[in-house]
């Protein structure tokens, strides 16, 4: 059996498909039901904020 020779072209082969499993888990991942309920939350957290009171809005020097 004859081994062949690390080149450069076989080490970019092989991060390339190393990427590609990693892309394709994270996306996996992503798309899991089992994540779904944290990323809905998630999405709802720009809405469910409380509505700003007067005197968060008011600057330092207490003009509004």
């Amino acid at each position: 059996m004859e081994i062949l020779p690390l080149t450069i072209d076989t080490f970019r082969g092989i991060v390339t498909g190393v990427l590609l499993v990693l892309f394709v888990s994270l996306a996996a991942w992503a798309w899991s039901s089992r994540r779904k309920p944290e990323f809905d939350a998630a999405a709802r957290l720009p809405l469910d904020d409380e509505p700003a009171t007067r005197e968060s809005t008011q600057r330092e020097d207490g003009t509004p």
